[in-house]
């Protein structure tokens, strides 16, 4: 499991680009037969990937954790951007779809990940975050997501947010995961740019063509930086630096969040007058 520390804003200011890829920009994820974790110290948040093969692929054991098993004190929030998945937990097995969604409450001992079709595999893409209570698992379709629309053709920035781990779809302890799907023709997955105090955030873009890029802004609101994601790649951020992003072509987003609140619109909005 790779490491990622906590960064300040006031050194952030002097990073080269290839420090902010270092600390914000986690690169190949999903590889044949394998997991990837990194341990973000913003919230204690976990991102990874795991692209099971002809094996079943099980997270490592909880030692880095400090604890007996890795879920022993966390909750996991799954989304599959592959072929047909199977996740067993504790025994109970969810076969997941491309866009299904898996949360995976604490104290759930035996994980493991696995494809239907080893030629066509599954690409799991994992938030876990530290958790207070045990909750049941919950497989969650996009169908059965909330959903809510967003943005305006004027500004490029049409958006369909689907919800998956939310209050009103699920119990979790503090996280939040969902998908945007962005409008073809649309490009923006802002304004409104933001920052949110009380809770970092990880983003994973996807669905996109394999030339496109997404330009991702983040940084203080005076002091902008960008990072070029390409797809597949995740983005880690701080809580105080602001996020949107604008990408050559149209593309999705998966987002999860975890922090003081469940408070989907708790967030501090950013005048494009004062950005710099």
């Amino acid at each position: 499991m790779e490491i990622r520390y906590s960064s300040h804003p006031e050194d952030v200011k002097y990073y080269t680009t290839e420090e902010l890829r270092d600390h914000f920009l986690i690169t190949d994820l999903f590889q044949y037969g394998e997991i990837k974790s990194v341990y973000y110290h913003e919230d204690r948040m976990i991102v990874g990937s795991a692209m099971p093969t002809t094996a079943a692929l099980v997270p490592e054991d909880g030692r880095q954790l400090g604890c007996a098993y890795f879920m022993e004190r966390r909750e996991m929030g799954i989304l599959n951007i592959g072929g047909e998945g199977i996740v067993k937990a504790d025994g109970a097995e969810y076969s997941l779809q491309y866009s299904d969604a898996l949360y995976v409450g604490m104290g759930t001992k035996e994980l493991s990940f696995s494809s239907a079709n080893p030629a066509d595999p599954a690409k799991f893409y994992f938030v876990s975050v530290p958790a207070h209570k045990s909750y049941e698992c919950v497989k969650i379709s996009k169908a059965e997501a909330i959903v809510q629309r967003a943005g305006s053709e004027a500004q490029c920035n049409t958006r369909t947010i689907f919800q998956y781990i939310h209050p009103s779809v699920c119990k979790s302890c503090q996280l939040l995961m969902g998908v945007t799907t962005l409008d073809s023709g649309s490009v923006w997955n802002a304004p409104p740019f933001h920052t949110h105090e009380r809770r970092a955030e990880a983003f994973l873009y996807f669905d996109m063509q394999e030339e496109d890029v997404v330009f991702y802004l983040m940084g203080h609101p005076t002091q902008t930086r960008h990072l070029v994601v390409r797809p597949r790649e995740a983005v880690l951020s701080p809580s105080w630096s602001m996020h949107g992003g604008c990408g050559t072509g149209r593309y999705s987003l998966a987002w999860a969040m975890a922090g003081e609140n469940q408070a989907f619109g708790d967030m501090d909005a950013v005048s494009l007058a004062d950005i710099q």
